[in-house]
């Protein structure tokens, strides 16, 4: 421990006269052990009593005794080296006086009703946990079902639209079909009545068919006859001759003398012959 450590900061002395302070108290302090050291060990001697006789006396009976020799001194104990000085201790601090003990059985219901209430808050927080575990999984769980009855409606939308679309392609399917069949009933009647017609056309035309006495065999003439819808012939014109130009001429005043011709009232067989009727002409059918 430093001296000059324990002392306040500002009384702290030089470092040099500190040291000059503690060789000056190590010198005296060996001076007076050396001093005191001798004087404890220094005996005194005893004392020597001589008399003086002008006579010498008797001899005494018994010879005197001798005087014994004082006792050597016994040399000085060698000084001890002298220490350092220590520091003086630093004050001790007190401490405080330790606390009265507690009421054990008062401590002891305290401890007890403190590991209580942590248990009942412990299980709280268990109970709550759970309660939240059991709602977070009824919620998963209902959404879960939300989930799957849309999927089944929508599965079921599906289903309705793609059978609504299977109808209505089956139903137009059906409509082209039955229109097609009542085309083709139509140009079945048409061409029914379109050659019922023909036959009707050429056999006026033949009625007013003058042949020349020259003709020869079954020559046929093709001719195109413009009509109006009133069956009115407005021109008529060799689109093939029979190579017989007489017949050709025959046959093309027979039309024209056998206007009107007779035509269908259905529209579309009538559309056969209007605007223009492309007819052939056989003297022998």
């Amino acid at each position: 421990m430093n001296f000059a450590a324990d002392a306040p900061l500002g009384a702290r002395p030089a470092p040099r006269l500190l040291a000059a302070a503690l060789a000056l108290g190590v010198h005296l302090l060996f001076v007076l052990l050396l001093v005191f050291g001798v004087s404890w060990q220094t005996e005194q001697p005893a004392a020597v009593s001589v008399d003086l006789w002008n006579t010498l006396p008797d001899a005494p009976a018994s010879r005197p005794q001798p005087v014994k020799p004082p006792a050597p001194q016994k040399p000085a104990p060698a000084p001890k080296p002298v220490e350092k000085a220590a520091p003086p201790p630093r004050p001790v601090e007190k401490e405080p006086p330790p606390p009265k003990a507690p009421d054990i059985a008062l401590e002891k219901r305290k401890a007890e009703a403190e590991r209580l209430k942590k248990q009942q808050a412990q299980r709280e927080a268990e109970d709550k946990a759970r309660a939240e575990a059991v709602k977070a999984a009824r919620e998963k769980e209902l959404a879960e079902q939300k989930r799957l009855a849309l999927m089944r409606q929508m599965e079921v939308e599906e289903m309705k639209q793609q059978v609504a679309a299977e109808t209505a392609a089956n139903d137009a399917r059906l409509a082209r079909l039955a229109e097609a069949r009542a085309a083709s009933q139509r140009q079945a009647a048409a061409a029914s009545v379109i050659g019922q017609y023909r036959d009707l056309i050429s056999a006026k035309v033949r009625g007013n068919t003058r042949l020349p006495d020259n003709l020869k065999g079954n020559p046929q003439v093709r001719c195109a006859v413009k009509l109006l819808p009133t069956g009115e012939v407005l021109s008529v014109r060799v689109t093939q001759s029979s190579g017989n130009p007489a017949y050709d001429d025959a046959v093309v005043r027979a039309i024209e003398k056998s206007s009107p011709l007779p035509l269908p009232g259905d529209r579309d067989a009538r559309a056969a012959f209007v605007p223009e009727l492309s007819f052939v002409h056989r003297p022998k059918e």
